[in-house]
């Protein structure tokens, strides 16, 4: 098989920029997955969200990591295909030199993390593009309109469902339609049929699960976020992430899953920190025990830092 011509250094030095910029991104999103800790009913970790899904900045940045994401992929594994063929033939005797525990499992942690990212995925970015069903959220004030707040309003009047209040208007139209001449009636079944496609819409404003805030509405289903894009394109309507979350974390199975995902995570890290600096060049012997030091804290932080929210979450706290 003939392969691209690129010196082993050169993808080494490609597989270890790729990885710093990961080992930054694992920071971030742990610090923001620690937000799903916060008793305000997700007020912090959703507005969170909704700056992430919406912001052209970071959907450019997304894009961009799932490249890098790929790019780590296809490197390390064209690296270690590459090296294979090096030597095709094993060494005679099993070698006993000091390379670190980690290196030595890196390719195979690598593709277990491939497979766990790829679950994650799945459960995660395929619903906020609408592959996969989730639970979703959406802000009440993108959803009201001239009918909708007409239904609203005479509905808090009267004390009537929404769907109540349209059939009211649509038998006062029907005892007084002799008296409208052909233009009055052509209008006021146009407005009778906006304001039948505004029920739904005001039943959810009126009877929807809102966030602490009122400014939300949460736990929507798929059929409703459908319905929503098609009466209100424009609403924005977006997965509820913190509720996606903390309901799969109430699952213990999920959280061993999760758990056993950054054991996996601990022992790639634990290589993938210091062989950074070391295949740009970065360290040396005087440095070297102050790198160790520091790829075993920022290892144990990230790793304790992500298992802490399943397991508070799973505990109730």
């Amino acid at each position: 098989m003939d392969l691209p011509k690129i010196h082993s250094i050169t993808k080494k030095l490609f597989v270890a920029l790729v990885g710093g910029f990961l080992l930054l991104f694992l920071l971030f999103h742990m610090t923001a997955n620690l937000f799903i800790l916060r008793h305000d009913d997700g007020t912090w970790y959703s507005a969170f969200c909704h700056f992430m899904g919406s912001n052209w900045v970071v959907k450019i940045f997304e894009i961009v990591l799932l490249g890098v994401i790929a790019l780590h992929i296809l490197l390390t594994m064209w690296l270690a295909f590459t090296n294979r063929l090096a030597r095709p033939v094993r060494y005679h005797q099993a070698s006993r030199s000091k390379t670190h525990p980690g290196s030595k499992l890196m390719i195979w942690t690598g593709i277990l993390i491939f497979v766990c990212l790829g679950i994650h995925f799945y459960d995660f970015y395929m619903v906020k593009i609408g592959v996969v069903k989730g639970d979703y959220m959406v802000e009440v004030e993108k959803l009201q309109n001239d009918e909708v707040n007409s239904i609203l309003q005479y509905s808090a009047q009267s004390g009537m469902a929404p769907a109540d209040v349209v059939a009211t208007v649509e038998n006062q139209m029907a005892m007084y339609a002799d008296q409208m001449t052909p233009d009055q009636q052509a209008e006021m079944k146009g407005n009778l049929e906006k304001l039948r496609a505004a029920v739904p819409v005001a039943e959810l404003i009126a009877i929807g699960q809102r966030s602490d805030d009122g400014k939300w509405i949460r736990h929507l289903d798929y059929d409703q976020r459908t319905m929503l894009k098609e009466q209100v394109p424009d609403c924005g309507v977006e997965p509820d992430f913190y509720f996606m979350t903390r309901d799969k974390f109430s699952h213990l199975h999920i959280v061993i899953g999760y758990l056993f995902f950054f054991v996996i995570i601990f022992f790639h890290l634990m290589h993938a920190f210091p062989s950074v600096f070391q295949t740009l060049g970065l360290n040396n012997y005087k440095y070297n025990p102050i790198i160790e030091a520091l790829g075993k804290i920022y290892t144990w932080i990230i790793v304790l830092g992500f298992a802490a929210v399943p397991i508070l979450v799973y505990l109730g706290l």
